[in-house]
């Protein structure tokens, strides 16, 4: 099955949902979702149950959450972290579109990736 995204507050730029959209991502942000203002942990949560990988720049909190996640044998859709502010909107779907073509949700399924890995 073809990832789809999950893009939370940080990372939902509407210019950047748009452009996914227009290549054919299924993607879904925090504010479509009524999820705004919500625990990262809330957010990891309704990507999983949704079948969504989630997209953030929220680094730091969301490495720990997979961790976390791992060691209590809780399973999670995929989690793709990337540094604010680092990389464009066309690099970051250019990365995004490279890890989409290559990987499909079952493989993303309790996966940390880290999109300058995908350059």
């Amino acid at each position: 099955m073809k990832v789809r995204l999950y893009l939370d507050e940080d990372a939902a730029d509407s210019d950047f949902v748009y452009a996914l959209r227009s290549r054919r991502v299924d993607v879904e942000s925090a504010h479509e979702a009524d999820m705004l203002s919500r625990a990262d942990v809330e957010h990891l949560a309704y990507a999983t149950t949704q079948g969504r990988v989630l997209f953030t720049f929220n680094t730091g909190h969301f490495c720990r959450l997979h961790a976390e996640f791992r060691a209590a044998g809780k399973p999670h859709a995929g989690i793709v972290v990337s540094r604010q502010q680092h990389y464009s909107v066309g690099e970051q779907m250019r990365r995004l579109l490279k890890l989409i073509a290559r990987k499909t949700a079952e493989e993303m399924q309790n996966q940390l990736e880290f999109l300058s890995q995908w350059g």
